[in-house]
């Protein structure tokens, strides 16, 4: 510190050493930085040797020996240039080469030139060179060259294979090449496999900078023990083939082969090894189940079922020990579900020799039940989800095979539309099928679909899933009631009265569901699916009914009934389904009661229109906006019906209209449906022009007008009291009744003087609509006055096109499209030049 600071400036300062003392203090410093520079510095050293070394095959650093933070060579401030490809990349390439040509000239003397040596001379070149290269991996290894260590042990393997060949060729020429491969491919895994556990050699101590050792353990080979496995995959195969033997041994060698690379998987320790064991488990443990399945479902006899089942079995144990000891939950569930289905499908290929065909699947459904109680044992959690999903995998099938009997049973009555009340069937059966074949093994569907139900309900308490467990135990419960009938073969009536009964269960059903979904303020599917069930049922039941008149008349009435019952029960939660069943119900009830009693179309129709009356007063006690709006929907349709019903008699159907006016006038008292008045009018005025068509009526406006001035006058009074009316509100109903008659009778009109009249007054009207901004005069007296002007120059502008060459229109039409080409071009170049100038701003 400079001498100019003295004590009385810094008082609290501690005095500095003297000038001896502290250069000897800095001294000591600096011999530390040294002593701590060099250790860094061998530190680096050993690092950077390593690296360059043995990059593969560098043992685990010890304590004290962390990884290098920086790159080999960069110093602090240097950038590193990155190459194209890695020094080890590069190393690996060139050993790969090397080997393969090694080992390619091998094999050409081995194959080409074996004949110009004599016994002594093979036995000794292949000896020797064999020796060599299974015996230098290890001088490698010691000096820290894994790779091409690697390489030249990968060489040697591939001599011992021609060593093989060369054996067979000069000693065993005439033993069958197929039981030479078995013994010769044993011998090579066993050879291989203690080669590869024997060459290696320990691991160099590594040193840290202070001269400490840390780290030790054994520098192996990688490669023979992985190929030692993949050839140990042939031996007891190509024995059984060498043998002649059957598919029976030899789907039980494959699966031998399979167990033993299961046991290889789960218990070696180089990744390698057990990739190469796992491929080899699923490979070969696939073919072997797929064999065994195939066996024991073509078996004739049960004799046969039963030693394909038994290796189904072996099957089994071996993926359920692999899922017992497997670490990896996901590949231990897995093998666990492939064990259950092997477990069943063994027992059903036995249970197909040995009983009747239907009960094929109940036995394979009833093994996959057993097998669901492992949900409840205390085995390993992978374990036991494997096998239940093994098990909901075959329930699913099962209900697979019921699928063909179930849609067949929903869709065959259909056929009965196109052949209505041909006769009462003799059976229900016949009444389902209507000509189409039945299912072979139709007799169990009904059990099968149960049993998955009580299953589902059962396994769905308390679960997580249990209201998806809830619908499917319903539907799939309905399904099995549902077929009942038809697989007993219960007589027609009977089972039109079974159908019907079990569409009341369904609503009861759904009607108790509502009521404790109301009661435990939620919501549930359960109710849903179960009115759908019952609607699907009743549509069957009337399809089916179609066969006899009687029948179809009384189902249609019944059901009427019952879902009008429905929409009444307490808080009618069930209303917005089944009161428009009920409408729709009803009208084809009275259809079929006009057709019984031999009336025309257009008196049915009056009929029809009790519907859309009882669907009126029906949505306006119907509680709920879905409800209202539903009933209103079918009411509308029935009124629909009603009107093509009469359409082929004008008088009858402008009745029709105006009943149906009727309606929707009373509708429209409600205050929430005022706008059902604009249908009303609608309606009202289709009636009248139909009436007038009727009648042949050549001056509609002695009709029209008496209706539209009143209207007019009434609408112009309306709007005095309240502005806010609009005007098709006001005049648009009245104006529609004259102008829109008149149109169409000018149309059909020769003469000058109507449509120079209706061509003045649609004039007028649109200069008052114009002249006080009233949208409906404007649109009507404009759009009336369009189309009598394009009626009255129609055929002028014929004559014109005519008179013209045929040449004119595609010139015109050339033209036409060069100016749009022109025109869109120039806008194309505007923009750019736009583009242009705001480009030099800046």
């Amino acid at each position: 510190m400079s001498g100019a600071v003295g004590g009385g400036t810094l008082p609290a300062m501690t005095t500095l050493p003297p000038p001896a003392e502290e250069l000897r203090l800095i001294d000591t410093e600096l011999r530390h930085l040294d002593a701590r520079r060099a250790v860094l510095l061998r530190r680096r050293e050993w690092l950077v040797h390593t690296l360059r070394a043995a990059a593969a095959q560098q043992p685990a650093p010890g304590p004290g020996h962390p990884p290098p933070a920086w790159p080999v060579g960069a110093g602090a401030g240097t950038a590193a240039r990155r190459p194209e490809a890695a020094e080890p990349s590069v190393q690996n390439v060139l050993l790969l080469l090397g080997g393969i040509l090694l080992t390619i000239a091998a094999a050409a003397f081995t194959l080409v030139s074996w004949g110009h040596l004599g016994v002594a001379g093979r036995a000794l070149v292949l000896g020797a060179v064999t020796v060599a290269a299974l015996g230098a991996p290890v001088v490698l290894l010691r000096r820290g060259l894994g790779s091409t260590a690697e390489a030249v042990a990968g060489l040697g393997l591939a001599l011992t294979v021609l060593d093989a060949y060369a054996l067979r060729e000069a000693a065993f020429a005439g033993t069958d090449g197929l039981g030479y491969a078995a013994a010769a491919s044993a011998v090579l895994a066993g050879t291989w496999t203690a080669y590869g556990l024997g060459a290696g050699v320990p691991a160099p101590p590594a040193r840290d900078g202070a001269g400490r050792t840390g780290g030790t353990g054994r520098v192996v080979l990688r490669l023979p023990l992985p190929l030692a496995v993949a050839v140990a995959q042939l031996p007891l195969l190509l024995w059984a083939l060498a043998a002649g033997a059957g598919p029976y041994t030899l789907t039980a060698a494959l699966l031998v082969t399979a167990a033993a690379d299961t046991a290889v998987a789960l218990r070696a320790a180089l990744p390698s090894v057990r990739v190469v064991a796992s491929v080899g488990a699923c490979a070969l443990g696939a073919g072997g189940v797929l064999s065994a399945g195939w066996l024991c479902w073509g078996a004739a006899t049960p004799g046969s079922a039963g030693r394909a089942a038994a290796l189904l079995a072996l099957a089994a144990a071996i993926a359920l020990a692999g899922a017992r000891f497997d670490p990896r939950r996901a590949v231990a569930t897995g093998s666990a579900l492939v064990g259950g289905l092997c477990l069943v499908a063994g027992a059903g290929g036995v249970l197909r020799a040995s009983v009747p065909g239907e009960w094929t699947v109940p036995g394979c459904l009833a093994c996959a039940v057993a097998m669901s109680a492992v949900v409840r044992t205390r085995l390993p959690e992978p374990v036991r989800h494997g096998l239940a999903g093994a098990s909901l995998a075959v329930q699913g099938l099962a209900v697979l095979w019921t699928v063909p009997l179930v849609a067949g049973t929903l869709v065959g009555p259909v056929a009965w539309v196109g052949r209505i009340w041909s006769g009462a069937p003799s059976g229900t059966r016949v009444a389902v099928l209507a000509g189409a074949p039945w299912h072979p093994y139709a007799a169990t569907v009904p059990l099968v679909l149960a049993a998955v139900a009580g299953v589902s309900a059962v396994a769905g308490r308390g679960a997580s899933w249990r209201p998806a467990a809830a619908v499917g135990s319903l539907v799939l419960g309905w399904a099995a009631a549902f077929v009942l009938p038809a697989v007993l073969a219960l007589p027609y009536a009977v089972g039109l009265v079974a159908q019907g009964a079990l569409t009341v269960a369904a609503l009861a059903f759904a009607e108790g569901a509502r009521r404790r979904c109301v009661e435990a303020a939620g919501r549930s599917a359960s109710h849903l699916a179960a009115v759908v069930l019952a609607l699907v049922t009743s549509l069957h039941l009337a399809l089916l009914s179609l066969a006899s008149q009687p029948a179809t008349v009384g189902v249609l009435a019944a059901l009427t009934v019952l879902f009008g019952a429905a929409s009444l029960l307490r808080g009618r939660g069930l209303a917005v389904f089944t009161a428009p069943a009920s409408l729709g119900y009803a009208a084809a009830l009275a259809c079929a009661v006009g057709a019984s009693a031999g009336w025309q179309p257009q008196y049915t129709a009056l009929l029809v229109l009790v519907v859309p009356a009882a669907g009126a007063v029906v949505a306006a006690r119907t509680g709920g906006a879905a409800a209202t709006v539903a009933v209103e929907a079918t009411a509308a349709v029935g009124l629909l019906l009603a009107s093509v019903l009469a359409v082929a008699d004008p008088p009858m159907l402008a009745l029709v209209l105006s009943l149906g006016g009727v309606i929707a006038a009373g509708t429209a008292l409600r205050p929430e449906r005022r706008p059902s008045g604009y249908l009303a009018a609608g309606l009202f005025l289709l009636a009248a022009w139909t009436r007038l068509a009727a009648w042949d009526v050549t001056v509609p406006e002695a009709y029209t007008l008496p209706v539209t001035a009143p209207a007019l006058v009434v609408g112009y009074l309306r709007r005095r009291r309240d502005p806010a009316v609009s005007s098709w509100t006001a005049y648009g109903a009245g104006l529609a009744v004259t102008l829109l008659p008149s149109l169409l009778a000018a149309w059909d009109d020769r003469h000058w003087l109507r449509p120079l009249l209706l061509g003045t007054a649609a004039l007028a009207v649109t200069l008052v609509g114009a002249r006080h901004r009233l949208r409906a005069p404007l649109v009507l007296g404009g759009s009336v006055l369009a189309l009598v002007a394009l009626h009255e120059l129609a055929p002028y502008a014929a004559q014109i096109v005519g008179a013209l060459p045929r040449w004119v229109l595609p010139a015109l039409a050339g033209l036409l499209l060069l100016a749009l080409g022109a025109t869109y071009e120039q806008r194309l170049r505007d923009a750019r030049r736009v583009r242009e100038v705001f480009g030099r701003f800046r």
